[in-house]
């Protein structure tokens, strides 16, 4: 299984212990993960991310056969096709975009631009609803949360792209879902780290709603505890026990595994 939801480097806002590469590749081995996509969790707060790509792919060098680097292209920034090129170029399995963090509004068509071009270049796009919850936020940590309006934007006449969206509630889940096509849901994908399970039961509903099939694993490190997920898929009823989850190592080749 893959961890689709983890990040190396800083965080703004406040400490985080040990949020460097070799720490992560000690806690998949724990959780019994094979390796886990990996974003640079400065470079969202950054206006130009080009230089928090090359941190990215430097300090994930020497763990490439666990840790798979995904860069971040701005594509309201200049050049941003060339930028998208050439991490796509070093065999990426996704690319991620922060449409909340950089001030884009819900529907603005550069989005959907990167959407398209991510599909023609064969790597899934990945969005991030939330870092913190609300209540927690740091007073200077102004961004609102990805609303759905933004996902289904970026969703709406997709037939290429996969699209997976860390961090969403239930709320925004069901609200994205149920307002896109049959067709359109098929390439949008929900990582688990922020789904409750017992006493709420929220990822059982889900699953009994939607299929497991439109999530994938994820942990949210180290921004949350990576033990969470495994202990809510282990405490799921017996009707969605077992649910198999999507494996993003089977969506784009080389680059997905």
């Amino acid at each position: 299984m893959i961890d689709t939801h983890a990040y190396i480097g800083p965080y703004p806002f406040r400490h985080l212990p040990h949020p460097d590469p070799g720490v992560l590749v000690t806690v998949l081995e724990r959780e019994g993960l094979e390796g886990a996509w990996v974003g640079h969790l400065p470079s969202a707060f950054y206006r130009d991310p080009a230089p928090g790509n090359d941190e990215l792919f430097a300090l994930l060098a020497p763990h490439a056969d666990r840790l798979r680097p995904v860069p971040a292209v701005r594509p309201d920034w200049p050049s941003w096709e060339q930028s998208l090129a050439a991490v796509v170029h070093r065999e990426v399995p996704a690319v991620r975009a922060y449409p909340s963090q950089w001030g884009l509004s819900p529907d603005d068509p550069s989005m959907r631009a990167l959407c398209g071009a991510c599909g023609e270049a064969d790597v899934a796009l990945l969005l991030t609803a939330r870092f913190e919850d609300l209540r927690q936020r740091h007073w200077l940590d102004s961004a609102p949360d990805l609303s759905a309006a933004a996902v289904r934007s970026v969703a709406r006449g997709n037939t290429r792209t996969r699209i997976v969206v860390v961090a969403a509630g239930r709320g925004l889940i069901e609200e994205v879902h149920w307002g896109l096509t049959p067709a359109e849901r098929e390439h949008v994908f929900w990582d688990i780290s922020w789904l409750w399970g017992p006493p709420e039961d929220e990822l059982a509903l889900l699953f009994r709603t939607m299929g497991g099939e439109r999530f994938v694993y994820g942990t949210g490190w180290p921004l949350r505890l990576a033990q969470t997920p495994r202990a809510n898929l282990a405490l799921l009823p017996d009707d969605v026990r077992g649910s198999a989850l999507a494996d993003p190592g089977s969506w784009t080749g080389v680059r997905g595994r």
